[in-house]
């Protein structure tokens, strides 16, 4: 297993950069942000990190207390990684560095997103003048996850499970519906391709891909003379 260096400072956010500073800590604890998962998921939902790396992190994030191995009750009965309380914490963090990096000029919308990636950009990017005084529930299945999406009275939330009874629901692929809520990609030509599907009512599943804004980029210091 890798030994994680200190940076042997007494601030706060270096000692935070002893605990997630390494290479793929912070995706794992990204990819854990909506529940538990077995290490096999983690492994699909990051293809770029190694099977060694990943132990190794795991490793790690559990000897400093933000990650834990459990053993899921019948008739699951496997084991599978969580977040502590501790290591939850890091959500507003991740919500703030995510929208700090989408700022960047640099910023590629179109790479692969997982799941749970496209789940925290929209609690990340959802526009709060958008949703003022809007009540609607909506169901998003992506990549076979069913999703929750409510808006109540302008607050916006979306959780892991089935909507009982939403207004609409979307279905597709992370990259795909992405491209709806953050492309501009008009639902018709979404659906026209085979991209996404659409149920319930269609002006309520268009207004749905209106809620969510990109922050505007970081306009960069002209080159020095």
């Amino acid at each position: 297993m890798a030994t994680t260096k200190s940076y042997q400072d007494a601030c706060g956010m270096a000692h935070a950069l002893d605990l997630v500073g390494q290479r793929w800590a912070m995706h794992v604890v990204r990819e854990l942000m909506l529940g538990p998962k077995r290490y096999s998921d983690l492994k699909a939902d990051l293809p770029g990190i190694s099977t060694n790396v990943l132990g190794d992190r795991l490793a790690e994030l559990e000897r400093t207390g933000l990650v834990r191995r459990v053993k899921l009750p019948p008739p699951a009965a496997s084991w599978v990684y969580e977040l502590t309380p501790y290591g939850a914490d890091l959500e507003p963090v991740i919500t703030v560095l995510g929208r700090w990096g989408a700022r960047s000029p640099g910023h590629r919308p179109d790479l692969p997103l997982s799941v749970t990636s496209f789940v925290l950009s929209l609690r990340t990017n959802v526009d709060a003048t958008r949703t003022a005084g809007l009540t609607a529930s909506y169901g998003l299945r992506v990549d076979g996850v069913d999703l929750h999406a409510r808006v109540t009275d302008g607050s916006f939330t979306v959780e892991p499970g089935t909507a009982p009874s939403p207004d609409a629901t979307l279905t597709g692929a992370p990259e795909a519906l992405a491209g709806l809520v953050y492309g501009g990609r008009p639902l018709d030509d979404a659906e026209a391709a085979g991209d996404v599907t659409m149920t319930g009512d269609r002006d309520a599943a268009r207004r749905f891909t209106t809620l969510f804004t990109l922050p505007e980029k970081a306009v960069p210091p002209p080159p020095t003379p």
